[in-house]
């Protein structure tokens, strides 16, 4: 963990004191970005990684990307200043009162030393912690003096493993569950390309020759969305769900929980006669699952232990899929225009990041994922996480020798909660191109408003310009609004070298919430 990331204040100032000459501080703007770039660039090097906070006015600017890290399951060590030891009793200006329960319950575990020497022994526990299955943010308050004092016996070195094991016999119900079921499907989660599982996910799917589904709210697929046997990733609500199972006798969900619903759509949990079974690495998961026998275990380790023991199924394979089409003539740009030509035009290993809520349907239908760890979107609801992910992404990308290019799609409204990233882009060189899918609205918030038979005022957002508040912080930009300059912008935004952000006049028509089965 020799990189930083964070946003400095006094009461940190002097535990980088001396800072290792091997070490990078990544500095941003705002904490919540420091946050989030972390999260993205954890998750694509599958590393610890480690975030420095500003006591407790730092930690509540982070709130939200720390949700958002836990319900990603990223490996993080948060550390956050505290005041002197010897003034903490006079609550000077600064003090976290209650650094133990501020970022609970989004942190494994929260602490403050009891004794500065205790300092590098915590460090180690929240490693070990933040490693284990399911990996996710632990929380370490420091005081600033601790830094002053020696440690006359630092802690042993050890190795703590972080998976799990996935057996036969623990999986046996649902081996016979498969292996006699005359129309299963499984349904794959973000903790399959998180526990490196993609290639044992398809193999599982290949053996069964099955439908294959991706659960609602992953921020990473777990299974190729180009695959034969992939159909799409399921409604967020409790009946569509029921109905779009309705005919599978058994259904397996790896990787993902059982279910995560929003909005409010009531009846039946399951179609009558459907068996489901739950494969996690998460404990918590297992407990609040409201229907299916659930088994705690690796999800890449059960996809490769079922794949071995089922036979080979002489089911249909289904046909290829046909490409989507896409309506040309009009005078806007649309959500399925725009993401068939960057289809179209992109690098054909470019990793895609996403913050466009009210158009995952459009953007899965011609923007499908068919390599692991080349999408990245984020498990929580909470925005602001996109723009600096984007970057994190590309730090991870530089920092591996990959050096992908990175498309970043963001709603104009989501983009405005953590417009500081661009100041990293700029500073990092970052090799991101920002489409910037301007409506003028929150999209998706009418879509609900339409949902829920609401009339709801201030869902318009005009008079912002990305492109020129980019540039204040250093990166390059333009905006397209006709549809027939759109693949000339992509070409010269794509062929840019650093970061450069194409606003993209959209047409600001709203989605139905739940679209048709």
């Amino acid at each position: 963990m020799k990189i930083i990331f964070g946003n400095i204040g006094s009461t940190e100032e002097p535990m980088l004191t001396d800072f290792p000459k091997d070490f990078r501080y990544i500095l941003s703007l705002h904490e919540a970005v420091a946050l989030s770039m972390a999260d993205a660039y954890g998750q694509f090097t599958g590393k610890v990684v480690h975030v420095n906070l500003h006591t407790a006015a730092g930690t509540g600017n982070a709130m939200g990307a720390i949700q958002t890290a836990a319900y990603n399951h990223t490996a993080m060590i948060i550390t956050a200043g505290q005041q002197t030891r010897e003034m903490l009793v006079l609550d000077p200006l600064l003090t976290n009162k209650n650094p133990l329960v501020q970022a609970a319950p989004w942190v494994k575990w929260s602490y403050e030393p009891a004794r500065a020497e205790d300092v590098p022994a915590a460090f180690l526990r929240a490693y070990a912690m933040a490693v284990q299955a399911p990996r996710g943010p632990v929380y370490l308050s420091l005081p600033m003096d601790d830094m002053e004092k020696d440690c006359p016996l630092p802690p042993a070195k050890r190795t703590v493993s972080g998976r799990i094991s996935a057996d036969e016999k623990q999986l046996e119900p649902v081996f016979t569950a498969l292996k006699e079921a005359k129309s299963p499907a499984l349904v794959f989660g973000g903790a399959v390309d998180r526990t490196e599982g993609w290639n044992d996910a398809v193999a599982l799917a290949e053996k069964l020759r099955c439908a294959v589904y991706a659960a609602p709210f992953e921020g990473r697929p777990g299974f190729p969305e180009t695959h034969a046997q992939y159909k799409g990733v399921l409604p967020a609500a409790i009946q569509p769900i029921c109905a779009q199972l309705e005919g599978y006798d058994v259904v397996v969900v790896i990787g993902a929980p059982v279910f995560r619903y929003y909005p409010y759509a009531p009846g039946a949990f399951l179609p009558d006669g459907t068996k489901l079974f739950h494969i996690t690495d998460n404990a918590e998961q297992t407990a609040r699952a409201p229907v299916g026998d659930s088994f705690l275990a690796d999800p890449a380790r059960a996809c490769a232990v079922l794949a071995k023991l089922l036979p080979q199924s002489n089911r249909e394979m289904p046909a290829p899929k046909s490409p989507p089409e896409v309506k040309t003539k009009s005078d806007k740009i649309t959500p399925d225009m725009l993401f068939s030509t960057i289809a179209k035009l992109k690098p054909a290993d470019a990793v895609i990041t996403h913050e466009s809520l009210s158009n995952v349907k459009s953007l899965k239908t011609h923007l499908p994922t068919s390599e692991p760890r080349s999408f990245l979107s984020m498990d929580s609801a909470v925005l602001g996480y996109g723009l600096p992910a984007a970057v994190g992404v590309a730090l991870a990308e530089k920092d591996s020798g990959r050096n992908r290019k990175v498309i970043a799609l963001q709603g104009d409204g989501a983009t405005q909660y953590a417009v500081q990233a661009f100041w990293n882009a700029a500073k990092e060189k970052s090799n991101v191109l920002f489409v910037i899918l301007r409506n003028r609205e929150y999209n998706i918030l009418k879509s609900f408003s339409s949902f829920l038979g609401t009339d709801v005022p201030a869902l318009d957002i005009t008079g912002i310009d990305t492109v020129k508040i980019a540039a204040g912080y250093g990166c390059e930009g333009k905006t397209v609004s006709k549809p027939e300059e759109l693949e000339s912008a992509l070409k010269e935004a794509l062929a840019h070298t650093g970061p450069f952000v194409l606003q993209v006049e959209m047409d600001p028509a709203t989605p139905p919430l739940i679209p048709p089965k």
